[in-house]
């Protein structure tokens, strides 16, 4: 059933197309009942932004941070590990970093645990209070933030790539998290890791470090020494943390995977699966152990 604004405004449209001209109230009233319009220029828009339904139960199920979760073991850990992060991106770090708040998350070799580390720090910083954060999946050759989350594949990244002409926003995903927000890996690409490689991904990043600047934007990153175009990514990015598998990744990968990022301003490692001393771990058995990189002679 018709509601009276709805018949009101299409009574309104007919005296239009009918040539009669209307009183200034009664144009305002039918532009009011009119679907919002794209804006122009570069401004993030959320009309142009599909909304999405993350399943927190899942997540919880799945060792994920939840803004709604009980507080956690994993939890506390990111919280820890989140705030030199902060500071950094807000400029509130010892030193102003540029492009701070482009954060990449990376490993030396696939199976680290580098997506699970990129979603986590996005769900616990998206629980502050006073930033916003957008996570991207721009592990293009193995996507897995979407199937993480339990969303189909979604265009992205790649198609901004791609087509320079598309807008961030247009395939920007919108979330049930207020202060979260994701750009998916994108359409498959015959040629995804070369796109990833090239002038349009640089070009991409300088912008968005611009259009974004107020945002916190993290990169769920293809491995180092599997895919070289993750130095077009590092050598745009303000913070790189690198997570290192406990008692598996050989200290060589390591450090080789170090000197690939070795411009990057800032460089913090993540060492992921530690196991903790019982007096350590307050009744846990695993954990995280961070800190800035020192390997290098």
């Amino acid at each position: 059933m018709s509601t009276l604004i709805e018949l009101a405004a299409q009574r309104l449209e007919k005296l239009r197309q009918a040539g009669v001209v209307l009183e200034p109230a009664l144009e305002v009233a039918h532009q009011m009942n009119q679907p919002d319009e794209a804006p122009s220029g570069n401004t993030d828009s959320s009309n142009l932004s599909r909304c999405v339904e993350i399943d927190f139960e899942a997540l919880k199920k799945a060792g994920i941070v939840s803004p709604h979760a009980a507080r956690s073991n994993i939890a506390d850990q990111y919280r820890v590990i989140k705030r030199p992060l902060i500071s950094n991106a807000t400029g509130k770090g010892a030193a102003k970093i540029e492009n701070g708040n482009l954060i990449m998350i990376t490993s030396a070799l696939p199976g680290e645990g580098k997506s699970f580390t990129a979603l986590n720090l996005a769900m616990s910083m998206a629980t502050e209070l006073d930033y916003t954060v957008m996570l991207v999946d721009a592990d293009v050759g193995r996507p897995s933030i979407m199937n993480m989350l339990g969303l189909p594949a979604s265009a992205g990244l790649l198609d901004l790539i791609a087509d320079e002409t598309q807008d961030v926003s247009s395939v920007l995903l919108r979330t049930n998290i207020d202060k979260l927000t994701i750009l998916p890996s994108g359409t498959a690409h015959p040629r995804a890791t070369e796109l990833l490689a090239s002038d349009a991904m640089v070009r991409l990043l300088s912008g968005m470090a611009k259009r974004y600047a107020d945002r916190i934007i993290i990169f769920d990153s293809p491995p180092l020494l599997a895919a070289t175009e993750s130095r077009v990514l590092a050598s745009a990015v303000g913070q790189v943390v690198m997570v290192v598998c406990a008692q598996r990744t050989l200290q060589a990968d390591v450090r080789q995977a170090l000197d690939m990022i070795a411009l990057c301003p800032v460089k913090l490692m993540l060492l992921n699966q530690v196991r903790a001393s019982a007096k350590a771990s307050y009744g846990y058995g695993y954990g995280y152990g961070y800190g800035y990189e020192k390997l290098k002679a």
